[in-house]
């Protein structure tokens, strides 16, 4: 860590923390049927090699993630965590994430490039798509704790013109205008994740109640359509080694056409979040750190879009923050019933019922 910026945060703890989702473990010689993959991929992908191992990514909390390694390249292998009927309805759509990654791939846009998709399950035991290997770098706190405030601010600025980018682009003229339907996003997402909680529930959250009774009756009456990513985060983005540019977007799994406002509320809840519990920036002096505010970020991202954010921006945070909630609950089951993609998803899905309780605390702000 640099002297210069460790001195303007302390987040030792949590950028100790963030380290056990950092890097790659060793799989089981059993989880996969190496050979049948290899089959697969020689059809499919010209001068496929064949993988000489496989170890799965630490980071991956849905879809497990696998970085296959060659003699001479690597591959990044993204599975369905297992068989479909043991999934919830509409989740782990790794279809859909292949083919918005493949569009979006023809326009310049920064994702890695897909090599092939597999839906029959008979190959290894579940779906997988492969892509390739990005040689850069993931940045977990949103603070950034080893960044100077230069550095920070320009890492932000990036991530804000990308997220700008993808909300700006024209999804029909891809062939994306059946990725979704225009009409109803807000409505059908607070269906989806109050559905998907109940589906995940173990024990009663109150705050989620209550926001699955007042979400759907304070819904704004305008939105956009754009292509969303839906789990837009700093987590979620490969940055060149050298330069504070982003090479990659990655984990589209929940992407659609939909709100971008709403897109861009989700992407701004570590504004809102705790430094120890959720690696978030809330609390800190941004300023002092080259950060800028949320009132800033949002400003900067309504110039290069058109989009205004400001009139309905509590609801927008407050869906954010149950929409978390439902997806760390979700977690939280497939830990209980011994399905979960990381061996630290218990710790993860205890914190559904803090998200809930954010959630509910914005929402009462616009109900004074």
């Amino acid at each position: 860590m640099k002297a210069d910026a460790a001195s303007d945060i302390d987040c030792t703890t949590s950028f100790s923390a963030s380290n056990r989702f950092e890097g790659t473990r060793q799989v089981g010689a059993g989880l996969f049927d190496l050979a049948s993959l290899d089959r697969f991929i020689a059809a499919h992908v010209p001068n496929y090699e064949g993988a000489v191992s496989i170890a799965q990514f630490n980071g991956g909390q849905s879809n497990p993630t696998y970085k296959l390694s060659g003699s001479k390249y690597n591959w990044v292998l993204r599975t369905k965590p297992g068989p479909v009927s043991q999934l919830l309805p509409t989740a782990h759509a790794i279809e859909r994430e292949y083919l918005v990654q493949s569009a979006l791939g023809t326009t310049g846009f920064p994702v890695p490039k897909m090599l092939t998709l597999c839906e029959d399950e008979s190959v290894i035991g579940r779906a997988f798509y492969l892509m390739e290997h990005l040689d850069g770098r993931v940045l977990w706190e949103q603070s950034l704790p080893t960044k100077t405030p230069a550095e920070r601010s320009a890492i932000y600025a990036e991530m804000n013109s990308v997220i700008a980018a993808l909300h700006t682009t024209d999804y029909r003229a891809i062939g994306l205008q059946g990725f979704g339907r225009e009409n109803g996003f807000l409505e059908r997402q607070i269906k989806r994740w109050s559905a998907q909680y109940r589906a995940s529930e173990i024990q009663p959250i109150a705050e989620m109640d209550a926001l699955i009774e007042w979400l759907p009756r304070n819904v704004p009456s305008f939105s956009r359509t754009a292509i969303v990513h839906g789990d837009y985060r700093l987590d979620n983005l490969v940055f060149d080694h050298q330069a504070p540019r982003v090479i990659g977007v990655l984990d589209w799994e929940l992407s659609t056409l939909g709100d971008p406002a709403a897109d861009f509320a989700y992407h701004c809840v570590g504004f809102h979040s705790d430094p120890m519990m959720f690696r978030g920036i809330a609390g800190l002096d941004l300023a002092q750190l080259g950060i800028p505010s949320e009132a800033e970020y949002v400003a900067l991202y309504e110039r290069r879009t058109g989009i205004d954010c400001g009139e309905h921006w509590n609801f927008y945070m407050a869906f954010s923050l149950f929409k978390i909630a439902a997806i760390l609950q979700g977690v939280a089951k497939r830990a209980s019933e011994g399905i979960a993609s990381s061996e630290h998803a218990h710790d993860i899905g205890a914190k559904a019922r803090v998200r809930a309780a954010e959630g509910w605390a914005v929402a009462n702000e616009l109900r004074l």
